[in-house]
């Protein structure tokens, strides 16, 4: 028998995502991530974009049929045993992903509702929202909205910890899913999320990293590392705290690659003595 056949397989994630020309998130972030889990990447790209650290300049979709057509290659060969989904920039690219993954119900999903940036900036067309709740997050396993994104999803304010905490328990509730609310940039001393699963609240916090040379990618790095510890066999809650330290390392680990860009280090996934797991409100 070959060696091909008789190989220990490798775990293989899917991001189903919009490419970063600067290389700090989408794709590109996710990639990383996948490789210091360990885990095999496969992507399908939503989109292109042309960015650096200042912003976005210009964006060009990828058509459904084509985005369906990469979806189906990855599934004809490969055992893809997690899927993060990011950027879908629209309705019609959002409904594909969504056809597509619905073939394969079995399979986690964490669903980054990538809406609305921490910054402020829109990053999916307002007539795409209906299609996103409507056709995706309730397929997700997990979806991690950060406190702007749960804001609209919700049609009221998410400000803080507290009220981040209720938006945890009512999506998880509305999407049928466990989700995690990104409240990291909020807080001055502590990176806090709230994570609603199975109907328990957890709050899961890391020191604030001070004066770090980038942050862009977070929130495309900490989905992904979910999705790479779920693929790789962890329970949610461990593949959410294992993927918060991950966030945690690379923070800290930032380089400077440009007069006007710094990014996420390069590190190997290793367990973080600085990722408190507790439940909420302990």
């Amino acid at each position: 028998m070959s060696d091909f056949l008789t190989a220990r397989p490798q775990p293989v994630a899917l991001t189903i995502a919009g490419s970063d020309s600067g290389g700090n998130a989408g794709i590109q972030a996710d990639l990383r991530a996948f490789h210091a889990f360990g885990v095999h990447g496969c992507t399908a790209i939503a989109a292109l974009t042309a960015q650096n650290p200042d912003g976005v300049r210009a964006v060009q979709a990828a058509t459904p049929a084509f985005l369906s057509q990469q979806l189906d290659a990855i599934f004809d060969a490969y055992s893809v045993g997690a899927i993060k989904t990011g950027m879908l920039l629209n309705a019609e690219l959002i409904e594909a992903a969504a056809a597509s993954l619905a073939k394969h119900r079995i399979i986690p999903k964490v669903v980054d509702p990538v809406m609305i940036a921490t910054s402020g900036a829109r990053l999916l067309e307002e007539s795409a929202v209906l299609a996103l709740q409507k056709k995706l997050l309730p397929q997700a396993t997990l979806i991690t909205p950060n406190l702007p994104e749960a804001a609209a999803l919700l049609g009221r304010d998410v400000t803080d910890l507290a009220s981040a905490g209720f938006a945890a328990r009512e999506l998880a509730k509305r999407f049928g899913c466990s989700v995690l609310v990104k409240g990291g940039h909020s807080a001055k001393n502590a990176s806090s999320d709230v994570l609603c699963s199975s109907g328990t609240l957890w709050l899961l916090s890391t020191p604030v990293v001070r004066k770090p040379l980038s942050l862009h990618g977070t929130g495309c790095t900490l989905s992904a590392a979910i999705a790479a510890a779920l693929a790789g066999g962890l329970p949610l809650l461990e593949a959410v705290a294992a993927a918060k330290g991950y966030v945690y390392d690379v923070i800290r680990a930032g380089r400077v690659v440009g007069p006007r860009a710094g990014v996420l280090g390069m590190t190997r996934h290793r367990p973080s003595a600085k990722v408190s797991v507790k439940p909420f409100g302990a």
